[in-house]
């Protein structure tokens, strides 16, 4: 067997494969709410055979998203769309996944394609950012507001009614956000992080924020379903956060149940230079797993089938995420299942076209 299609059981979840797709945002939904885009989307990676999807990143409230037009989960009303997307990806054999955010001082931004910039508070779609500290990620954008400690603890509590939505809509695994420039990074970087209360300074201090909404959402996520982190595992940057660090709070992170880590790098400092070249990411993964003890997900530029089967034989990551080259081709598990010379189960209304 391919070592890229060997199951991988987590908890109580078994996962038939070791392919997941990376949350993507899709700038696609009004006032948060999931639509037929998003079946659509996350449908057609399932019928791929993707073991795991996991949602764009999700936001807890209006404010944490990253645009107006972000996927969001901080009302009850968004569940039911949710619940249909998910029964048809499980109805393909694949586990569904969410992935909870809040964007901090990188929200109220517009969509990419028209032209991704900061929209002032006045300004239609646009509002207050927060964030650890009254720094902005360009020099030219509106600074965000400090977040004070009530601030920080009624995020904490829509992180968890957010896990409570989303195990009432469906979903088998959670993942928090802690990457690429948004609000858990913030707090834990000393680039982004200033503060001199209990929640900046020292790297016990910067962690603090990502820890207590871990143990919130674990008082309401049940034990025996997978919990993961993303987190940027190098800012790329000389001060910045770094590969050792990443490995300290991965190890404060299996003390409080989290069982995998997604792991990313970039996205908090505006001026990093990120040598991008295939599986670039991919030694993040592997330090973390040897050094934390803990599952790790290899992500970044990783685009063919054998590079992402060695990876799992080698012992370099527990998973692979891939995203951009599922949305070139939504059908990549099943064409990597052919090329390693491994036999998968077609859909069968897609087995004339079988290899």
């Amino acid at each position: 067997m391919a070592h890229l299609f060997s199951p991988l059981k987590i908890k109580s979840i078994e996962f038939k494969n070791r392919i997941v797709v990376s949350p993507m945002c899709q700038y696609s939904a009004a006032d948060g709410f999931a639509n037929n885009w998003h079946l659509v989307h996350l449908g057609a990676r399932a019928v791929g055979g993707a073991a795991l999807i996991i949602t764009e990143a999700t936001a807890v409230s209006p404010e944490g998203r990253i645009s107006f037009a972000d996927l969001g989960i901080w009302k009850d009303e968004h569940i039911e769309k949710l619940k249909e997307i998910i029964s048809f990806a499980e109805q393909q054999g694949a586990v569904m996944g969410i992935q909870l955010a809040h964007a901090g001082r990188k929200a109220s931004h517009a969509e990419p394609w028209n032209g991704g910039k900061q929209i002032a508070p006045e300004e239609p779609n646009g509002w207050e950012t927060v964030a650890p500290s009254a720094i902005p990620f360009y020099e030219n954008e509106i600074a965000p507001h400090e977040l004070n400690k009530a601030g920080i603890s009624n995020i904490i509590a829509d992180f968890k009614a957010a896990t409570v939505r989303a195990l009432a809509a469906g979903f088998k695994v959670l993942e928090l956000h802690g990457a690429h420039g948004y609000l858990f990074h913030q707090f834990l970087s000393p680039l982004s992080n200033k503060r001199s209360d209990e929640y900046g300074g020292s790297f016990d201090n910067r962690v603090r924020f990502l820890l207590e909404t871990v143990d919130a959402v674990n008082a309401v996520w049940p034990a025996d379903l997978p919990l993961f982190v993303r987190i940027s595992a190098s800012e790329w940057v000389e001060g910045g956060w770094s590969v050792d660090d990443s490995i300290a709070l991965a190890k404060l992170l299996k003390q409080r149940n989290v069982d995998l880590i997604d792991c990313s790098s970039g996205g908090n400092a505006a001026g990093a230079k990120i040598p991008l070249k295939p599986g670039y990411q991919v030694e993040f993964a592997e330090a973390v797993k040897e050094n934390a003890d803990i599952l790790t997900g290899a992500v970044g530029l990783i685009t063919e089938p054998a590079r992402a089967n060695e990876i799992i034989k080698n012992g370099q990551a527990d998973v692979v995420l891939l995203a951009r080259e599922l949305l070139r081709d939504p059908n990549f598990p099943l064409r990597a299942a052919h090329e390693l010379g491994q036999e998968v189960k077609w859909p069968v209304q897609y087995e004339r076209a079988k290899w």
